[in-house]
């Protein structure tokens, strides 16, 4: 799985979420020293709370699904939310 496939699997899990579904954008940087690629995750304002969720557990639940994908294939992969 590339980084662009990680990026559209951000992508659809945000769209479902969200009200504007248009304004949801993820980008991501080139790997740091340790190897780790870190999404960024933007959404509406709006939208931002639907992101998050009531203590960030659906943020945390993005991140673990990410995470996860990403260890399939040996890579390591970390997502903010901008």
């Amino acid at each position: 799985m590339d980084n662009q496939a990680v990026a559209e699997l951000i992508t659809a899990i945000a769209q479902g979420l969200v009200d504007e579904k248009e304004a949801v954008n993820v980008t991501f940087d080139d790997p740091d020293e340790e190897g780790t690629v870190v999404f960024h995750l933007h959404v509406a304002p709006d939208d931002m709370g639907r992101v998050i969720g009531k203590q960030g557990r659906i943020a945390k639940a993005i991140r673990t699904v990410v995470r996860a994908a990403a260890n399939k294939v040996g890579a390591k992969a970390a997502v903010e939310i901008d």
